[in-house]
């Protein structure tokens, strides 16, 4: 058995599952050997006597300290995982769920909750059963060129009337320039696509309105989980959220150390890919705080539905660990 700050890299052809204390207390039997080997070939190496009738001892251990509880911590490697550098950079990226759970936030040679743990958590959220579809989702999640059209269309539209204006955008007007854009787009039958110049039949009318509906809601819906930011210090006065990428971004920095763990990757493609969520992150926004924000909006607008319920409070206690403890990743790695 290995304790988890201690734990080998992770193989091909080894892998480990995740028990507490008590498990060796009220499951071990007679077919068991009698003696647990912690932490072999290490320096903390130690035998230790596990079958009746020491059961007792781990018993009175498991219920002093049980192992991660899974509660919201800042944990450290201070051996075996990067604390500066790119690989770091894009694993800090991916800490508001790292956090949230209680892992090592710097382990890029990764075990997560186990083995069979994670895989069939990939398979549950996911669908993911093998490394091509692995990566095919890391992809999707590394691509920041509008991977939620509508979202991406209301913010970047913001961006483009705040620019125009000098910074403060009323959300009247915003909900205004987006009924007059849909509108225009909807009587042209020639868009500009990544492809080129397209063909296309025009909208309806009453298409081009339930469009125009829906992203006004979409719109009203941002601004509302903006000022809840603003009024828990998440966002500062007067900023906003100028793409929702860094939910993709956090993510892939996230299915990078899930692939490692589930066995559908190896270690240098995960070191990979976590240095390219980095990088793309770093492209997108100008701090932490920024790219917080965006990744907190994205994790609400697909999960909360205004309930400001776990799915934002989690996130939150997140946030100002991040932002203030003082052995932070976000402290002391510098965003850009």
């Amino acid at each position: 058995m290995y304790t988890e700050g201690v734990l080998p890299a992770p193989e091909p052809h080894r892998v480990f599952d995740w028990k507490k204390l008590k498990w060796i207390a009220r499951d071990w039997n007679s077919n068991y050997p009698e003696t647990i080997v912690v932490n072999p070939g290490t320096p903390c190496e130690a035998f230790l006597p596990a079958a009746p009738p020491h059961s007792w001892a781990w018993a009175r251990y498991a219920k002093q300290s049980d192992g991660p509880s899974d509660a919201a911590a800042l944990r450290t490697l201070r051996v075996g995982g990067p604390l500066e550098g790119p690989v770091a950079h894009g694993l800090a990226c991916g800490a508001h769920l790292i956090v949230h759970q209680g892992r090592f936030w710097n382990a890029v040679a990764y075990h997560g909750h186990g083995y069979r743990a994670d895989r069939r958590m990939l398979r549950t959220w996911w669908g993911i059963t093998s490394h091509q579809e692995w990566q095919s989702q890391l992809r999707a999640l590394l691509t920041t060129d509008g991977a939620r059209p509508v979202w991406e269309f209301a913010l970047g539209l913001r961006r483009a009337i705040a620019r125009d204006s000098g910074g403060h955008v009323e959300t009247g007007h915003w909900w205004d320039a987006a009924a007059r854009v849909l509108r225009q787009r909807a009587g042209r039958e020639i868009v500009l696509t990544p492809d080129g110049v397209t063909k296309v039949a025009p909208t309806s009318a009453a298409e081009t309105e339930a469009h125009i509906k829906d992203v006004q809601h979409l719109i009203g819906r941002i601004s509302r989980y903006e000022a809840r930011m603003r009024a828990d210090g998440i966002l500062g006065e007067g900023k906003y959220v100028s793409s929702a990428d860094a939910w993709d971004l956090g993510r892939a920095s996230c299915m990078a150390r899930w692939g490692l763990s589930t066995r559908y990757c190896d270690l240098p493609e995960a070191e990979a890919a976590v240095v390219e969520a980095g990088y793309n992150s770093a492209r997108c926004y100008e701090s932490w705080e920024d790219f917080s924000a965006a990744f907190i909006l994205g994790r609400c607008l697909h999960f909360d539905n205004e309930e400001f319920g776990s799915w934002y409070q989690d996130m939150v206690i997140v946030h100002r660990i991040l932002t203030s403890d003082p052995g932070s990743p976000w402290l002391n790695i510098p965003f850009r």
